[in-house]
């Protein structure tokens, strides 16, 4: 399976602009930009669609490894924050933090984490990113 996406810039690093597409449409033209990026612009940038793509890849992975253990969660709320940091070389994304609540009936907090932890190491996202993942993960009564 793959899946496409693609980006056009044109002019500068400051004073230029891009606009990124997806197959699916979802993205069609999306604005992005420097300010977008390292400032406060309209728009997206790289870095909020990894956090987006982490997120969504993260709470499917629970939701599967939940489905090991035989529970069937009601809802799975994840949120990514995604840190880019200048490092020798160049900036890089150097750390995310994935911040997941669940309602998971029958589920008790031992199995929960456990599912959490193998989701995070599991989830296809995780494994491409060059970065420090953490993680704080809550069982909703």
């Amino acid at each position: 399976m793959k899946r496409n996406a693609s980006a056009v810039w044109t002019g500068g690093l400051k004073d230029g602009k891009g606009k990124i597409s997806s197959e699916s449409g979802v993205l069609a033209d999306t604005q992005y930009s420097f300010s977008t990026r390292f400032e406060d612009g309209k728009g997206t940038n790289p870095e909020e669609l990894i956090a987006a793509a982490h997120a969504g890849c993260f709470s499917m992975a629970l939701s599967a490894q939940l489905g090991t253990l035989g529970f069937t969660p009601e809802r799975i709320s994840t949120s990514a924050s995604v840190s880019l940091d200048k490092v020798e070389g160049g900036f890089a994304i150097t750390a995310v933090h994935l911040t997941v609540s669940a309602k998971v009936p029958g589920a008790d907090a031992p199995a929960f984490q456990t599912a959490a932890s193998n989701a995070k190491a599991g989830c296809p996202v995780s494994k491409v990113l060059n970065a420090t993942i953490t993680m704080d993960a809550t069982l909703e009564p």
